[in-house]
């Protein structure tokens, strides 16, 4: 699938820790749902025994997500901290085991729902930023993203007949006949279902499903985009220093077959809804099952007092970074940007340093857009999962593109902020991934502090010419080759770093009686 900026980037809206757990499974519960036709009585949650969701699953939204979205909920919806009490209120019997899959991605779930009259399997991937792809539908090998409406078709047969005719009568972006065991499996791909009327005409086939689309911007036939590496969009751009913000917006035109209008008015609706969660933060958040208490409030009070090292801009920063990591913790409304755990040094740095410079939402909106397109550069090379690519894929992706924005604010030029983006990325190469009390606050909060101080650094750095030495691209590829070489205790597993401290484990287990004595054992926690 060719990445997109509100798909991949910039996004999703939502609540919960983590996007790679929260809002992915959530997008995966929606789909199994659409799968079951919104009726289930049974639902087995199998997680591979070396992957990473045995140990994260229940503290960092998996099941918050995947129980939410097999309700039909929204990833923002208030409800979601409750989802399983909620599934399981309706009669629904849910069990959640640990097998040996072998199953090379850490981030897998295996899904068998049943109901009265059918059974169906689904296995899907959380692939970073709330971005998922489902890999297999009752033993058929798929590929699914969400990002289109999905028509299955069972036919009675071998299902060529019935791929044929069907072609014939339905403009489809693709119809895949896939073969398992002896079985068939007719997947269309379009932008709309193939209707009932169309589906009563022909021959041969059994049932039929429809999966609706998870993502934003949907993906269509015949599409395209001007460039997906730095490399390329410079060879584009063929040193016309146009504004990074610009082939943003001409590269998310392409790809979502949307106005710049549209492009620049969704990000400013982004902007805004940001804005609200950094006012909520810095006001007070409460939520009992956190490690870190409301904290923004006292920093907020000081920097007015003048009571604070005097940091300009950069108190500012810290304060919205802040605010924001304290609203996702309290399950308030953030934005994966790129990631729920690396919500807050992107957008608390851009909207921190416009404020101070007297700049409006859309000059907002169109540094966003800039830093969106740094990472797709990295989306479309590597990932944001911190399961795969440790933090440095999560904040030295955060701290690269909050860099490009920076210099975006300040009219910098086009090689400036890609400067800007390679040197805060060659900063945090090879940074773990450990979260304290397997919650997603410590060091989370430091080090989302750490990227935005990272990213100003490195803007400032960019517009004086500083040189970055080794292109972007390069360095993205670098950064993926390091996490092949990280231990799997390293990479959001709880198994390593300070996640196995003294401190984090007694604090781990005191946080999980707290949730046993809240929950009861009927709502699965501890």
């Amino acid at each position: 699938m060719i990445v997109s900026i509100f798909n991949d980037v910039i996004g999703p809206v939502m609540r919960g820790p983590s996007s790679s757990h929260c809002a992915a499974a959530l997008r995966i519960g929606r789909l199994a749902r659409d799968l079951m036709e919104g009726d289930f009585i049974d639902v087995l949650v199998e997680f591979d025994r070396n992957g990473s969701l045995p140990n994260t699953h229940d503290t960092q939204g998996s099941d918050m997500g995947l129980f939410g979205g097999l309700m039909g909920w929204d990833a923002a919806d208030a409800r979601l901290p409750g989802s399983m009490q909620t599934l399981l209120e309706t009669g629904v019997r849910i069990a959640i085991e640990t097998v040996d899959a072998g199953d090379p991605h850490p981030n897998t779930y295996r899904l068998t729902l049943r109901s009265e009259k059918e059974v169906h399997t689904l296995r899907a991937i959380s692939t970073g930023g709330g971005m998922m792809e489902v890999i297999d539908v009752d033993g058929f090998a798929v590929s699914m993203f969400g990002d289109c409406h999905e028509t299955l078709l069972f036919p009675e047969g071998d299902g060529g007949a019935l791929m044929a005719a069907l072609a014939s009568r339905f403009e489809a972006d693709e119809i895949l006949l896939h073969r398992s065991e002896g079985r068939c499996l007719l997947e269309v791909k379009a932008g709309s279902f193939v209707s009932d009327g169309i589906i009563s005409g022909l021959e041969g086939v059994r049932s039929v499903k429809r999966l609706s689309p998870v993502l934003p911007v949907q993906s269509r036939k015949g599409m395209s985009v001007p460039f997906g590496s730095c490399a390329a969009m410079l060879q584009c751009d063929g040193g016309r220093d146009t504004p990074l913000w610009q082939l943003a917006v001409q590269y998310e035109m392409a790809r979502g077959g949307l106005s710049e209008a549209e492009v620049i008015g969704k990000m400013v609706e982004i902007v805004r809804i940001l804005r609200n969660s950094i006012a909520e933060g810095i006001a007070g958040t409460e939520y009992e099952d956190r490690v870190l208490g409301h904290q923004c409030g006292r920093f907020d009070e000081l920097m007015k007092q003048g009571r604070l090292l005097d940091g300009g801009a950069l108190n500012r920063i810290i304060l919205y970074v802040t605010a924001l990591m304290e609203v996702k913790s309290s399950m308030g409304v953030i934005v994966a940007a790129p990631t729920a755990g690396a919500c807050a040094a992107l957008p608390g740095a851009v909207i921190a340093m416009a404020e101070a410079m007297g700049l409006d939402e859309v000059a907002m909106a169109k540094a966003m857009l800039a830093s969106g397109l740094i990472g797709v550069f990295i989306a479309t090379r590597w990932t944001f999962a911190a399961e795969v690519g440790g933090c440095q894929a999560e904040g030295g992706s955060a701290a690269s593109m909050g860099a490009a924005a920076l210099v975006t604010l300040a009219d910098g030029t086009l090689n400036q902020a890609v400067a800007a983006a390679s040197m805060a990325m060659q900063s945090m190469i090879g940074l773990i991934c450990d979260p304290v009390a397997n919650r997603v606050e410590v060091p989370c909060l430091g080090k989302n502090v750490m990227a935005a101080s990272n990213a100003l650094s490195c803007a400032n750095m960019a517009l004086a010419g500083y040189d970055p030495v080794i292109p972007l691209d390069e360095v993205i590829e670098t950064a993926k080759q390091v996490a092949k070489q990280m231990p799997r205790e390293v990479r959001c597993t709880n198994l390593g770093g300070l996640s196995i401290t003294p401190t984090a484990i007694a604090l781990e287990e005191k946080l999980a009686a707290r949730r046993a004595s809240s929950c009861g054992t009927a709502c699965h926690c501890g």
